[in-house]
């Protein structure tokens, strides 16, 4: 995998945003209200807050991406590896086509397949609970580490490409990649979530990111359908 992978996986997280409003805008929410509620509303402590769950849903994130790059090149061992990345690039391809679908608004099939994580969320979420309200930068951490694992179709989209990474270090640093560049909405949701909610909401809005993630669809597209070919 090359550096232009990691800037594509960045990007999609980073138009993505528009999802990650939606999906985590309720724990960032959380994270809000007990600033306000506890340390008096100052705007340091709520970043710091913002910052410590953040760091545990990109480590979450990390170490599923490596978890699935380890399984990819596990498989690999008993096969022929370009054919078997090429599969894979399809396969992420696909997912990243109903993605930029399912962001725009225009397909909303992904939303199937959120609710099937929805199994193992279940078993989590209690635990998840325990930490509200939010009052630490400790609690924080640990609601985001457990907070990486919300089924999110966005989230699977890149960790399917993940595993065509071939090794768990790349498929580590690809999710991390997209993890950062989930972050920037998230902290802004933070701090400005009544007007970034209303940006993302708008049509116009959500059919940019949806249709570059489409792009960069096509562009895995054609680089598997090569990997298949040669």
């Amino acid at each position: 995998m090359h550096e232009f992978t990691y800037i594509t996986a960045f990007t999609i997280g980073l138009m993505g945003g528009v999802h990650c409003v939606g999906m985590c805008g309720g724990i960032v929410g959380a994270l809000s209200f007990a600033n306000k509620n506890v340390n008096n509303g100052k705007s340091s402590t709520l970043l710091s807050l913002l910052l410590a769950y953040n760091a545990g849903r990109l480590f979450s994130y990390t170490l599923a991406g490596g978890l699935m790059g380890g399984l990819g090149w596990l498989v690999s061992v008993w096969t022929e590896i370009q054919f078997l990345q090429g599969l894979l690039q399809l396969l992420a391809a696909l997912f990243m086509l109903m993605m930029g679908l399912y962001i725009s608004g225009w397909w909303m099939g992904l939303a199937r397949l959120e609710k099937a994580g929805a199994i193992i969320w279940q078993k989590i979420q209690p635990f998840a609970q325990k930490l509200l309200p939010v009052k630490t930068p400790l609690h924080a951490i640990s609601l985001g580490l457990l907070w990486g694992w919300l089924p999110c179709g966005l989230v699977y989209s890149v960790l399917v490409w993940s595993v065509s990474a071939g090794s768990f270090q790349q498929g580590a640093l690809l999710m991390l990649s997209f993890g950062l560049g989930t972050l920037p909405n998230l902290l802004a949701m933070g701090l400005f979530a009544e007007q970034l909610r209303q940006f993302v909401q708008k049509q116009a809005v959500r059919n940019l990111a949806g249709g570059l993630v489409m792009l960069f669809a096509l562009w895995s597209f054609i680089l598997s359908i090569r990997l298949l070919l040669n």
